[in-house]
């Protein structure tokens, strides 16, 4: 078996142990005489999956009882749209915009309310967080929005912004279960599970029950209302039922390693390695300001486009993939989810600090 290391942003690269699980149980689910691909949604078996995957994660987080958990499709994108349309009273959203998805974020909600962007670090192309300790907070905001680690320009949270008392709402999407987390500091988190826990074409949506509104306006479509989700038990219609199982297996692997405060200590050592190494380096420099690194994604750049691009092929051509860095910022970067080992990291160094013995 030939498997590189895959640096992949996301879809991303998952733990060995539960791929080998998965390939045990493809065609035989259980005894079930078929694959999870193949069963009913409505089935006792799958049922069981579902509810299996939603205790371990409220233990894997400490989920308060007073919060939902919700599976929906349509990835991170979508909640884009949900946010606004269930979060909606006054039609006054605050953004706090650190890179592209953050940024994004906020066009998005520009087309159902009234968008105030609080606090910015473009100025600086989204190099650094910024002071969030006292933000110009509208007394009608409905909501204070955060992407809580930016994927693309490698920028992370480290302390929760004073929102004044307003729900704070969080894409944790690139970094969800890589570190504990207090879900009470939070009216809602929500992340798309392609990079840090299973495979594409699902959200997990995580929100105090308060806040789930059976009074929005009734051309909300029926989808797109949290509370059609909450209702139903994620069941409303067919879910993704596969990327459901998948995360349900990365869960209780997470819980075996010891829970996520066993994790982040995976997480720091690793991403300890490969910033050690670029603050050494003549050849490579780390694009963020060094108290707002991400554990999980780590942009990178050398003196020019071009040593950009041969570095990266280079990379390639020893079994390292997706290094190169996302097309709208251009350099390289290495996502260093949970399901990386600190092998890849520390061979991804050996072979960086060799390339530029060779080529600096």
């Amino acid at each position: 078996m030939s498997r590189v290391f895959n640096f992949s942003a996301g879809p991303a690269m998952m733990p060995l142990p539960v791929l080998k699980e998965i390939q045990a149980e493809l065609l035989d689910y259980n005894g079930s005489g078929m694959s999870v691909m193949e069963m009913s949604h409505r089935s006792k078996v799958f049922q069981t999956i579902a509810d299996e995957a939603e205790k371990d994660l409220r233990e894997l987080m400490n989920i308060p009882d007073n919060y939902k958990v919700l599976f929906i499709q349509g990835g991170a994108t979508l909640q884009f749209s949900m946010i606004p349309m269930n979060l909606c009273k006054n039609g006054v959203f605050d953004y706090i915009v650190t890179g592209a998805w953050s940024k994004k974020a906020a066009t998005e909600a520009k087309k159902f309310g009234k968008v105030n962007i609080v606090a910015t670090s473009q100025d600086k192309n989204f190099s650094y967080i910024p002071d969030c300790s006292d933000l110009p907070i509208d007394d009608d905001a409905d909501y204070v929005y955060i992407c809580e680690n930016e994927t693309i320009h490698g920028t992370t949270f480290k302390k929760l912004p004073n929102t004044k008392g307003k729900i704070l709402v969080a894409d944790q999407s690139s970094m969800f279960l890589s570190k504990p987390c207090n879900v009470k500091d939070y009216g809602m988190i929500y992340a798309g599970v392609q990079k840090n826990v299973g495979p594409a074409g699902l959200s997990i949506v995580i929100i105090r029950e308060d806040l789930i509104r059976s009074d929005l306006p009734e051309n909300t479509p029926v989808y797109l209302r949290y509370d059609t989700h909450s209702e139903n038990g994620s069941m409303y219609n067919t879910p993704n039922c596969w990327a459901i199982y998948v995360c349900g297996k990365v869960f209780k692997y997470l819980k075996s390693l010891g829970g996520l405060e066993a994790m982040n200590k995976i997480n720091e050592e690793k991403a300890a390695v490969l910033y050690d190494f670029l603050d050494k380096s003549k050849m490579f420099n780390g694009t963020v300001e060094k108290e707002y690194r991400s554990l999980m994604n780590v942009p990178f750049v050398t003196s020019s486009a071009e040593s950009d691009a041969a570095v990266v092929a280079a990379t390639k051509a020893a079994g390292f993939d997706n290094l190169k860095g996302h097309k709208s910022v251009g350099g390289l970067r290495a996502s260093i989810y949970n399901a990386m080992p600190i092998e890849g990291v520390k061979a991804l160094v050996d072979f960086l600090t060799k390339y530029e013995k060779e080529n600096g």
